[in-house]
């Protein structure tokens, strides 16, 4: 990898061509899965929805569980070499996928990519915040932002097409363009600088760290199943909780934490993350109540169903790039909190108009209209507040906290919605959707009021 191009020549351009496509395919994976799954089983004959619910679950909590070692990592090894190897090892892992004799090696197949996933999203940001020019650095991370949250948003829709030819499309199309991603970011992509230190890894942080998440996923994506008051949930909450504070002790005394602490108390990065987090349970909440609505109420096929959503997503890019003079202006807490009022509007809206006969204009289009407005403001805003003061030798770790943050929200969020659908039927399941939605309606007040807590650079700097 020595023929990376000096920082001081690299084409801003390419570099963001190249990271976003790694951040597109990590973020499609997510959910471009969901729709294939009917598809995904039939093929596996004999195959259990509890086994096949795995190649969903396996992903979402490794993925969240690798973020931060993997960004630390990034810091340790330089950006650029993570990323190209995350490139590698996602690639391989899709073609592994579609190759999969059985549902288990598919789930094991799933694995390996999430790994290469939290590789890609961490290195990539850090990749940007190195490369960019102070100037075009907000707006590299909103349109960062924005390609993630339009790639998540835009899974169920891409996995709707691919399924109609054969599922393992879903898996396939990554591979050509991560071959391009890789070949082109191997002469374009700048040889980031790493983090110099003397001292050793901290392996057994990761380990805590890892097993602190994935425990914590894991208890959230099977409480319905295995019961939320079972022993299995509540040994794995203990476990969590368990493993994450002596995580936090142990960053605390070790020389090169895997985490620095310092980090969170950077003037907005606590509240911007936690902002994010619970926006994302929001988030999830909205985007999966609007694709079971349409199918399980209007009885929508999955490529309707995804054409339905896209005027949501649509309205992300548009938004994450214009909304930077008004951050500029009003400052990241208010545009955010504006933003998420809108996106509970639009929730509002569903939850008031939405009937069992199909009013795509007059009922779904106008929420999903406002929810994507409402997180083209949020999202990119959050993030960009959230790593704006991170120092050059913690780009790639900071970012991982704030995805980590979204990924962790984003898992609870399904889990939420699913708790509270329940196995209801009829009209229980119409009245479990408004429940679920007057939820997720609060979750995003609650998040605007958040928002509002984050400083606005002058002040930051007042409290220094």
């Amino acid at each position: 990898m020595s023929t990376a191009v000096p920082l001081r020549t690299a084409r801003f351009g390419v570099v963001l061509g190249v990271v976003s496509a790694g951040v597109a395919m990590s973020n499609l994976d997510v959910f471009i899965v969901n729709v294939a799954l009917p598809d995904v089983g039939a093929h596996y004959s004999g195959a259990s929805l509890a086994s096949l619910s795995w190649i969903l679950n396996a992903y979402a909590v490794v993925y969240a569980a690798s973020l931060i070692p993997a960004g630390g990592l990034a810091d340790r090894i330089g950006p650029r070499r993570a990323y190209l190897a995350g490139l590698a090892v996602f690639v391989l892992a899709s073609v592994a996928c579609a190759l999969a004799p059985t549902v288990w090696t598919l789930v094991a197949a799933r694995i390996v990519q999430a790994v290469g996933a939290g590789l890609l999203i961490p290195s990539s940001l850090g990749i940007l915040l190195i490369t960019a020019p102070p100037e075009r650095r907000l707006g590299a991370v909103r349109t960062w932002s924005a390609i993630s949250g339009l790639a998540a948003a835009f899974g169920p829709l891409a996995g709707g097409l691919l399924t109609q030819l054969d599922w393992r499309l879903i898996f396939l199309v990554n591979v050509p363009i991560g071959v391009a991603a890789w070949a082109v970011g191997l002469r374009s992509v700048p040889a980031t600088p790493a983090r110099t230190t003397d001292a050793r890894a901290d392996l057994l942080g990761a380990a805590l760290l890892t097993g602190g998440i994935a425990l914590l996923s894991l208890a959230v994506v099977r409480g319905e199943d295995w019961g939320w008051a079972s022993g299995p949930v509540l040994g794995c909450l203990a476990g969590s909780v368990l493993a994450l504070v002596l995580f936090v002790a142990r960053s605390a005394r070790h020389p090169s934490p895997l985490l620095p602490l310092s980090l969170l108390r950077l003037p907005a990065m606590p509240f911007a993350t936690l902002a994010n987090l619970v926006f994302a349970v929001a988030f999830a909440m909205m985007l999966l109540s609007a694709v079971l609505w349409s199918q399980d109420v209007w009885h929508w096929s999955p490529l309707v169903t995804g054409l339905a959503v896209a005027p949501g997503p649509l309205m992300v890019p548009v938004l994450a790039i214009g909304a930077g003079p008004f951050t500029r202006r009003y400052g990241a807490g208010a545009v955010s909190a504006f933003g998420c009022v809108v996106f509970a509007l639009g929730i509002g809206w569903w939850a008031l108009a939405l009937d069992t006969q199909p009013q795509y204009l007059t009922g779904l289009l106008p929420g999903m209209l406002l929810t994507g407005i409402g997180v083209g403001l949020t999202v990119p805003t959050l993030v960009g507040a959230a790593v704006s003061a991170l120092p050059p030798g913690g780009f790639s770790t900071g970012s991982a906290v704030v995805t980590m943050a979204r990924q962790v929200g984003s898992v609870l969020g399904v889990a939420v919605l699913v708790a509270v659908l329940g196995s209801s039927h009829g009209a229980d399941r119409i009245t479990a959707f408004g429940h679920g939605w007057w939820l997720t309606l609060a979750l995003g007040l609650v998040a605007a009021v958040i928002c509002l807590a984050i400083p606005r650079p002058s002040q930051a700097k007042e409290t220094q």
